[in-house]
């Protein structure tokens, strides 16, 4: 009887020494800011209290459908480092509130997770989930280009949209993280680019970043190319006023020999995000008209040899197949 009073004994001590350490509140919390930092994130999104019913999404006045494209391995830059528990209160409800402490890039933040017991593990071991869901919301400002990249991942604004929405030069977004973590934002393509943006997101907070993308090299040299091609076509029509051109020339003598046009100064693109595309504002450029004339007056001939100054605005944008499409102004 004495032995199997003591085998209990231990077994009672062992099952709560277990339950304060390996399955305890406090062991909860490091396990989910753990597999953070080691992007494990399928086991971090599938922790308990972690995932948002249809309830909760539409109380923080998110759409229904809300992204979780984020919630994958290879999207945060960092995760939680030196993960420390500072404390752990057990509520007269049975809840716990875990006071953590944790570097995320430079900062040292301190955060507070409530977490309260669900039904134990054989009905002996304690299991926990988040009272509050520490998941974060991102709001991503997709300036004049509505793809994005975050850590590997390409992500596209106009997903879970419709009609009039999907042409909109500047989409905005939410999306559903995993935090506490770093992420960083941006885009690179042959057309477009984005300065890489870092966002510090902490648990069951609202951030926002904007990915501001601009015109590169290549799709700057690609309209310049377009427009002198289009006014090269200009030089080759023969005429004072060339038909769909920025220049022209008037003469009231009698032109006696084709007039013949060239680029002296060609206008240098520049590209700059309007309301609906990228613009370049009105630069000038200098063509020259080389033409025999006949005086009215007098019947005398001359070679008129001109400058016509002129001035070319545009805008310009991406086609869904890549091309550029161009629309002078």
């Amino acid at each position: 009887m004495l032995l199997a009073m003591l085998l209990v004994g231990a077994f009672l001590a062992a099952l709560g020494g277990l339950n304060q350490t390996i399955y305890g509140s406090s062991s909860f919390v490091e396990r989910y800011l753990e597999a953070i930092a080691d992007d494990d994130i399928a086991t971090a999104s599938t922790t308990p209290g972690v995932a948002l019913d249809a309830g909760e999404i539409a109380a923080l006045g998110l759409p229904e459908g809300v992204s979780t494209a984020m919630f994958r391995s290879d999207v945060i830059a960092s995760g939680p480092d030196d993960v420390r528990i500072v404390s752990d209160i057990a509520n007269p409800d049975g809840s716990h509130s875990v006071t953590a402490s944790y570097r995320l890039e430079t900062s040292i933040v301190e955060t507070t997770f409530d977490v309260r017991p669900i039904e134990p593990l054989y009905g002996l071991l304690h299991r926990w989930e988040f009272a509050v869901s520490p998941i974060a919301v991102i709001n991503v400002t997709a300036a004049h280009n509505p793809l994005f990249t975050v850590g590997t991942l390409t992500l596209d604004t106009r997903a879970n949209k419709t009609g009039d929405e999907l042409a909109a030069f500047t989409q905005v977004a939410p999306y559903l993280a995993i935090a506490p973590a770093v992420y960083e934002f941006g885009y690179t393509s042959d057309l477009l680019e984005a300065v890489p943006t870092e966002v510090v997101v902490e648990p069951a907070a609202n951030a926002a970043v904007t990915v501001d993308s601009v015109p590169t090299a290549t799709f700057v040299q690609r309209v310049q190319l377009k427009v002198d091609e289009y006014l090269q076509q200009c030089t080759d029509q023969e005429v004072l006023q060339p038909a769909g051109c920025p220049f022209g020339i008037q003469i009231d003598d009698r032109v006696v020999s084709p007039p013949v046009w060239s680029i002296v100064t060609s206008p240098v693109v520049t590209l700059v995000p309007g309301e609906t595309a990228f613009e370049m504002p009105p630069t000038e450029g200098v063509a020259h008209v080389s033409v025999e004339v006949q005086s009215l007056f007098d019947g005398e001939f001359s070679q008129v040899e001109e400058d016509r100054p002129f001035t070319l605005a545009l805008t310009a944008s991406i086609r869904p197949d890549g091309s550029i499409a161009i629309q002078l102004k």
